[in-house]
């Protein structure tokens, strides 16, 4: 499939109006009732819905723009699973038809798009997943217990009671479906909506199941098992599909949307997929240079760190920081240099950094590295400009 803003025919700092305008102009011309029930325009169509509806909305469009098609579907939105005809007609009808779902008959005069009754789907269920930062970078496997509605044991989901069963709607003859007149950007058209007494169902329970009241579901609890992909943020979420609450009298299962949320680690800042951290070291080593010790998420590593290094300056370690959520590599680790002047002298230490102060030069006064010192900037918004590239 081609890239989001190539299919709307936008560029990429297009506002919403202009995405807007796009794809109602585009929508018109694909709608599979205008191209007399064409395949090719049918698919156009459902690409072209699939595009609005991710760059639409300012959230998933930044997901989008910063990891692409992968980003937004790790955060639950599109690619979508399951997007079909129907879904990209309701985008439609919801945006330019003054209706929304529920719509089955569009354009009068035009093929009837009759489902008949239909079982509701399950609710989402909403469950938040605490990840370490080291799980952030290696991924990990973790198990969720949630409570959940369950198809009824009792009455096998039917909702009715033990030798009974349930009775077709009055309201619309068992087809779940009532006729409404509606006006759309292209006339009136008569549409289809859900019933409003059985809610699309097509039956009702006259004798409910003690169990479940009627539902068709009870309450249980479940453990679930979700796969967090490394690199992941804490905007991200997962979906688990089908592992929500049962829908009502055997309706499908809702989804479970699993909320990521990154717990801090006090040795490192997050900056995208590079990790900063401070490295102490002392004076003799920061002017004579030395091999030192620095935390990784792995563990300990050695960094040498040059003669004659300057606090605040900064080494970089490739490949030590965060993997991409795509998959292209890993970010860094950022070592910040952190001089450390010793609080307390023995009488021995003393004598020696006097001696020291006899013999060294006065530090610089002007010049490039008293520019650098005099530097006003936040050190990590200096580490970003020249390490983000």
């Amino acid at each position: 499939m081609s890239e989001y803003y190539e299919i709307l025919g936008v560029p990429r700092d297009a506002d919403e109006g202009q995405i807007k305008k796009a794809y109602r102009k585009l929508a018109m011309q694909y709608h599979p009732d205008r191209n007399n029930g064409s395949g090719e325009a049918e698919e156009r169509f459902k690409e072209i819905s699939e595009a609005y509806e991710v760059l639409k909305d300012p959230k998933s469009r930044a997901r989008y723009d910063q990891y692409g098609k992968e980003g937004v579907k790790g955060a639950g939105q599109g690619p979508f699973q399951g997007f079909d005809l129907h879904d990209a007609i309701e985008i439609f009808m919801r945006d330019f038809g003054g209706g929304g779902a529920g719509f089955e008959e569009v354009f009068g005069g035009g093929r009837r798009r009759s489902r008949g009754a239909r079982s509701r789907k399950g609710e989402t269920i909403r469950i938040r997943l605490s990840l370490t930062l080291s799980e952030v970078v290696h991924g990990a496997r973790k198990k969720l217990r949630v409570k959940r509605l369950e198809p009824c044991s009792r009455c096998s989901a039917t909702g009715s009671a033990e030798g009974t069963a349930p009775t077709p709607c009055g309201t619309c003859a068992g087809s779940g479906q009532e006729r409404v007149a509606q006006r759309s950007v292209f006339g009136q058209f008569v549409a289809l909506t859900t019933c409003r007494t059985c809610n699309g169902e097509g039956t009702v329970i006259q004798d409910p199941c003690r169990t479940c009241h009627g539902e068709g579901r009870a309450r249980a609890d479940a453990e679930l098992e979700v796969e967090v992909p490394a690199g992941v943020t804490g905007e991200n979420y997962i979906t688990l599909r089908g592992q929500g609450n049962a829908g009502p009298r055997g309706g499908p299962a809702g989804d479970v949307m699993v909320l990521l949320e990154v717990e801090e680690d006090p040795r490192f800042i997050r900056e995208g997929n590079h990790l900063l951290v401070d490295v102490p070291v002392t004076f003799a080593q920061a002017a004579l240079g030395a091999e030192v010790s620095l935390p990784t998420v792995d563990g300990e590593t050695q960094v040498e760190v040059p003669a004659g290094i300057q606090s605040g300056e900064a080494l970089r370690i490739r490949g030590q920081g965060i993997p991409d959520l795509n998959g292209r590599g890993r970010g860094d680790l950022i070592a910040r240099i952190r001089v450390w002047t010793p609080e307390r002298l023995s009488s021995e230490q003393e004598q020696l950094f006097r001696e020291l102060q006899d013999l060294e030069e006065p530090a610089p006064a002007s010049g490039d590295r008293a520019e650098e010192f005099r530097d006003r900037r936040g050190f990590w918004s200096r580490i970003k400009e020249a390490f983000t590239a």
